[in-house]
């Protein structure tokens, strides 16, 4: 491997900075002022702290010099094994096939904003008489990942993630400075610590699923514990891969919450408390600098698509080589020349293309029977944030320093635990809420 703390920052930027960027304005306005920029910073810090324990994880017994665990599995069953085993990969597997089916969600959202612009400048003020469905477009999306799917593995991709990288950023600028230009041109910040000014007209209960909802959110766009494994064997041995992913997280980590804060903040700041669930879809003119933003959101999501569904792809195709090594057709790679190459071949194998197509299609056909945005993410991000970036962490940490019960340091780190567990379930339970509000009036593939 030959990776660097510059390809790892890259890989976490364009799994940290994906769609769920684009709803932090509006989970900003739910909580407020104080409580928003405060529970963006909360969970960086806790993600920071938790990405350190998890890289000293990748070896075992020793960080340094121990056995390599090239997945986030392989991890907990180097250090904790039994049932744990089954529910780390239960969670993060469960919590990867949802980020794509997100992906795909948010990918097809911006082309069909890039469409209606193209079509007719007035579709963007006038949404009930040029209604674009986003079916098409999540099969567009699907097509692309059926020929990027059939990459071998996650090593061949870092050219991929350096692109989606450089499109999260460009996409995040587009948003502040139409945020910024929106402040500038009239927009008033909204005075006082909370976001209180149209709560009146709504229920206390909805208020309070939403507050919930809006944590979901946040916890969804710092969603990358899952791959962080993966990330990290995609280092070379020198120096050490720990010291490396350490530093990889602390850039990307760093970058991501400056982007999040002002993003969210700004953007918060320019519509009040008519922020849009999709920061992008607020905004109206001007149209070409709308679809350089799309454009870059798209590319962006099609190299993170492939970096959060390689692990699944990786998991499955390993246990079936182990368990069926004498069967051809999931062991045998067949070479294909491609023509006017000089002869350049392209290793194919049936399993790999059957499987990975199947996924690709799968996660396409979920994408177009729920494609609702903010409680989508907010239900992923509150499934996942707790088991994957704590949890685990977290309990291997203690079982690697042999941290005795009840001491100072195993109280204070279970006590980050159950509060973070505490924040899921909430988050959760208002994403659930969301949704099925958003079900009774939603007519699949219609949309």
């Amino acid at each position: 491997n030959a990776g660097t703390w510059v390809t790892a920052s890259a890989h976490i930027i364009t799994a940290v900075v994906g769609s769920g960027v684009l709803s932090l304005a509006w989970a900003i306005t739910q909580l407020g002022w104080v409580a928003g920029p405060v529970t963006l910073i909360i969970f960086s810090l806790i993600t920071l702290f938790t990405s350190t324990l998890l890289a000293d994880a990748y070896r075992h017994p020793d960080p340094v010099t121990g056995q390599r665990n090239y997945t986030y599995m392989d991890a907990v069953r180097a250090h904790l094994g039994g049932l744990k085993v089954r529910l780390c990969g239960l969670a993060q597997y469960a919590n990867l096939v949802g980020v794509t089916v997100g992906y795909t969600i948010t990918a097809s959202m911006c082309m069909a904003t890039i469409c209606r612009s193209v079509r007719r400048k007035k579709c963007l003020h006038a949404e009930d008489n040029c209604h674009v469905s986003t079916t098409i477009y999540m099969i567009i999306f699907g097509s692309i990942q059926l020929i990027l799917c059939q990459v071998p593995n996650f090593h061949k991709l870092s050219w991929i993630s350096i692109l989606a990288a450089v499109m999260s950023i460009t996409y995040s600028f587009i948003g502040l400075g139409l945020s910024v230009a929106k402040v500038a041109a009239g927009a008033q910040l909204n005075e006082g610590a909370e976001a209180t000014t149209t709560w009146p007209t709504v229920s206390e209960a909805h208020r309070l699923w939403k507050v919930f909802q809006a944590i979901g959110n946040i916890a969804f766009a710092y969603a990358y514990s899952t791959v962080l494994i993966e990330i990290q064997d995609t280092l070379k041995s020198s120096p050490a891969e720990n010291k490396t992913m350490k530093r990889a997280s602390f850039v990307g980590i760093s970058t991501t919450t400056i982007f999040y804060l002002l993003c969210g903040c700004v953007g918060y700041a320019a519509f009040g408390e008519d922020a849009p669930g999709d920061l992008l879809s607020g905004f109206h003119q001007p149209l070409w600098l709308l679809n350089v933003a799309n454009v870059s959101v798209t590319i962006h999501l099609i190299g993170a698509y492939q970096v959060f569904a390689q692990p699944i792809f990786s998991l499955v195709e390993s246990s079936c080589r182990q368990r069926w090594p004498e069967v051809k057709f999931v062991t045998t790679d067949h070479q294909i020349t491609i023509p006017f190459l000089g002869g350049t071949g392209f290793h194919v194998n049936c399993f790999r293309l059957v499987w990975r197509s199947a996924y690709v299609i799968v996660t396409t056909v979920l994408a177009m029977l729920l494609p609702f945005f903010n409680v989508f993410l907010a239900l992923i991000g509150a499934a996942s944030f707790w088991p994957l970036t704590v949890y685990f962490p977290i309990e291997m940490y203690i079982a690697r320093a042999k941290l005795p019960k009840f001491s100072f340091s195993w109280m204070g780190l279970q006590a980050l635990s159950l509060a973070c567990l505490l924040v899921s379930l909430v988050a959760a339970a208002g994403s659930v809420e969301g949704l099925i509000q958003s079900l009774k009036v939603y007519h699949p593939f219609k949309n």
